[in-house]
């Protein structure tokens, strides 16, 4: 769960959630978890309705009212609990260190860790993983180096990585002066959209800036792999960005809400992932 903080032409500065919009819990351990940090004021219900846009009758439907489904977003942005978790007694957080390889320790028991200069980081009970790209040869056709992790010793676990979808997407941020007023929700998935899968009025969520109104779209996977396809899986240039900005500002246009010229515009690429987070243990 991500946040951007980018900067529009006349320097003001504006925060977007361009990854998961919001969360749900149905455990109920991970719901009380959930309410300490609410206490605490972590994070906060976001009270909105949602629904659904059927571009081919131009109507909105499937429209879910507030308090169905509680949803609730990090304050005063989605990783602010990422943050929060990083300040937890007994944990040692490190930025700017790259991985660069995992090796079992068979004789110690334990995951050797070593960044991608070859200098150690250390050696650990359990490796948690959140990219399955640590072991896959995508990895290589990135970076030009091997994945972290060899798994030709557990060849089980390697097929199960293997198993777990991972679909491209582009999120464009926009920054309107004004309220889209044509919007009845503050979130809403499209209905025969080639190009936009999501939107939601991120300036709408608790604690966060009313300065603009700041929406973040979704771009469909077939779309974002289509553009892969033509420009490869490199970090995308300034050029292709602006062409994908374009495109899906284009199609969020055409679906007659009447939207206005934002006063911000940019795309950027991620990826979304289900059931990614791997534990490696000994």
């Amino acid at each position: 769960m991500s946040q951007r903080r980018e900067t529009s032409e006349d320097g003001n500065e504006m925060l977007f959630d361009h990854g998961a919009p919001f969360f749900t819990v149905t455990n109920n351990d991970v719901l009380a978890l959930v309410r300490e940090w609410e206490s605490g004021g972590l994070v906060a219900e976001w009270k909105v309705n949602l629904g659904s846009f059927d571009r081919v009758s131009k109507k909105f439907v499937n429209i879910q009212q507030d308090g169905m489904n509680k949803k609730y977003v990090g304050v005063p942005g989605m990783n602010s609990i990422c943050k929060a978790l990083c300040h937890q007694p007994g944990v040692e957080s490190k930025f700017g260190v790259g991985v660069g390889r995992f090796e079992w320790l068979e004789d110690k028991n334990l995951w050797s860790v070593s960044g991608l200069d070859g200098q150690s980081l250390g050696q650990f009970n359990g490796v948690v993983a959140s990219d399955k790209n640590v072991v896959s040869p995508r990895f290589r056709d990135v970076t030009g180096r091997p994945p972290p992790l060899d798994l030709t010793f557990a060849p089980d676990l390697a097929v199960k990585l293997e198993e777990i979808p991972v679909n491209p997407c582009f999120a464009l941020m926009l920054a309107f002066s004004e309220p889209l007023s044509s919007i009845p929700v503050k979130g809403f998935s499209f209905q025969d959209s080639e190009v936009l899968s999501w939107a939601h009025c991120d300036s709408s969520k608790p604690g966060r800036s009313a300065n603009s109104e700041r929406w973040v779209l979704h771009s469909t996977a077939d779309y974002a792999r289509t553009v892969i396809a033509q420009t490869g899986l490199q970090k995308p240039s300034e050029a292709t960005l602006k062409k994908v900005a374009e495109e899906m500002f284009q199609e969020f246009q055409g679906t007659g809400l009447s939207i206005p010229l934002p006063i911000f515009r940019k795309a950027h690429r991620w990826y979304r992932r289900s059931n990614i987070t791997c534990r490696l243990g000994g």
